[in-house]
């Protein structure tokens, strides 16, 4: 077995290069998928097939060997899709259908799309799939004849302005329903001044708006267990949106953002919701790993658990011969404006899961609010609390008069939250509470005493 080399896990020998050009563009890691016997990897350019060449479907074959697929030539584009088909054993990445005997099929029709997602098919399962592309269109596919039907433009259902003013991200569907998501933000969705990011669901008869904020990923263990998941971010926080089927109700949870590198909507690109071992998920999501358990108590989760930092930009990752591997988007000459790269190159990274506890030692910031109108005895939503060492509260009051605080903290993990602090805090003031070395709790939460203006970040170190 031709056993590759690496440099800290990095492959160099199965590096993703696309064509020097013109025109260059990038070459990310698009999706990643084990599949009989050999490893696909789908590349992505930074907007559509103009936009850069000698991007394309790549397979490694169980001898570590890279191969250009053949079949998919000259099919450059945006796709980051990838789903295997359980009935069928198909599978669905790019705009390329595959078979088994590692046969290719590409289906026209969506090959000039920005394709982001592929999911599981609410009515026709055993035979359709839906397929979501960056601009807001979804697809009905049929995979035995191949044939493509658009069915939605979710710009006319959720309220959406179409390409270049919406990124939409991925598609997931479980407990009837299909759950999409964009992550439009810049400067003036930070200041407020629009709201252009959705999380959404479809139930069979309707499209509900679930955020008015940016996401970039949704997962679950489709109807194993009873949640889905969803990871976005605001200016306050990144966020954890978790639906459970029990109630049918959606709670979110605020995490630290372990980089401010990753909030535009063009630095997010895929960060993922995986399940890399068995009946876990890991999550990438705002530069940290975290550990998650698909699985909730009572409508809540508790089992989710800071790995390690890092800056890199992972299109996708998954679990191959016993392996983790991720994909990155690493160089890009972005049309020139990156004048230090002029090759597209994107590396593979091999190792196992635990090599990630090696990685950046877990830090970071955030927390419920962000100069944000609150109501006496409403309480803020929970943020994570575990697996970070040093901690720090700063309460800040924006109103006119004195404010209490109540601090709260969760060390069960079932939403039920006990005063730790009260801080008080005059009009105008920022008051900072310190944690003692090594308190910790699964969640913490905030509750004022008075109407007000307040922000409440929490500092991890």
């Amino acid at each position: 077995m031709n056993v590759p080399r690496t440099v800290s896990g990095v492959a160099p020998d199965l590096a993703q290069v696309a064509d020097f050009g013109p025109p260059r563009s990038e070459i990310g890691v698009g999706a990643l998928m084990p599949y009989n016997g050999a490893l696909y990897i789908e590349n992505y350019s930074s907007h559509r097939a103009e936009s850069g060449t000698g991007v394309s479907l790549r397979r490694v074959g169980g001898d570590f060997s890279l191969h250009q697929v053949p079949e998919a030539i000259g099919v450059d584009g945006t796709y980051t899709n990838r789903l295997v088909h359980y009935e069928t054993g198909l599978l669905v990445i790019g705009p390329h259908v595959i078979e088994p005997d590692h046969t290719v099929h590409t289906v026209d029709e969506l090959a000039g799309h920005r394709l982001c997602g592929t999911a599981r098919h609410l009515t026709r399962p055993d035979t359709h799939v839906y397929v979501l592309t960056m601009e807001g269109l979804v697809f009905e596919l049929e995979l035995a004849t191949r044939e493509a039907r658009q069915i939605w433009d979710l710009n006319e259902e959720l309220a959406t302005e179409g390409e270049w003013k919406v990124h939409y991200k991925d598609c997931y569907s479980a407990h009837g329903r299909l759950v999409v998501c964009s992550n439009e933000y810049g400067e003036d969705d930070w200041a407020g001044r629009q709201a252009r990011g959705r999380l959404a669901d479809f139930d069979g008869t309707r499209w509900r708006i679930i955020e008015h904020k940016p996401f970039t990923a949704i997962g679950g263990r489709g109807e194993f267990t009873d949640t889905i998941f969803a990871a976005g971010w605001d200016e306050a926080s990144a966020i954890l949106e978790v639906f459970t089927a029990r109630d049918g109700r959606w709670t979110r949870y605020r995490l630290p953002k372990a980089s401010h590198t990753f909030d535009h909507k063009w630095q997010t690109e895929w960060p993922r919701i995986r399940e890399t071992e068995h009946e876990r998920l890991l999550v990438d999501h705002h530069g940290m790993f975290y550990e998650l358990s698909p699985w909730a108590y009572g409508g809540r989760i508790w089992g989710l658990r800071p790995i390690s930092t890092h800056l890199w930009v992972l299109g996708d990752f998954c679990s191959w011969k016993g392996m983790l591997v991720l994909g990155a988007d690493n160089a890009s000459p972005s049309h020139g404006v990156n004048v230090t790269t002029a090759e597209p190159q994107s590396g593979l990274w091999f190792g196992k899961t635990d090599d990630l506890w090696g990685f950046g030692k877990p830090s970071g910031w955030g927390g419920p609010w962000w100069r944000a109108e609150v109501r006496a005895g409403q309480p803020s939503d929970p943020y994570l609390m575990t697996g970070f060492d040093q901690k720090c509260l700063h309460l800040e009051n924006h109103g006119e008069r004195d404010v209490g605080f109540d601090v709260e903290v969760d060390v069960h993990g079932d939403g039920r939250f006990s005063r730790t602090a009260h801080v008080d805090v005059p009009p105008g003031e920022l008051v900072t509470h310190v944690f003692a070395p090594g308190f910790s709790a699964h969640w913490i939460r905030v509750v004022p005493d008075s109407d007000t203006m307040a922000s409440a970040q929490l500092f991890y170190t």
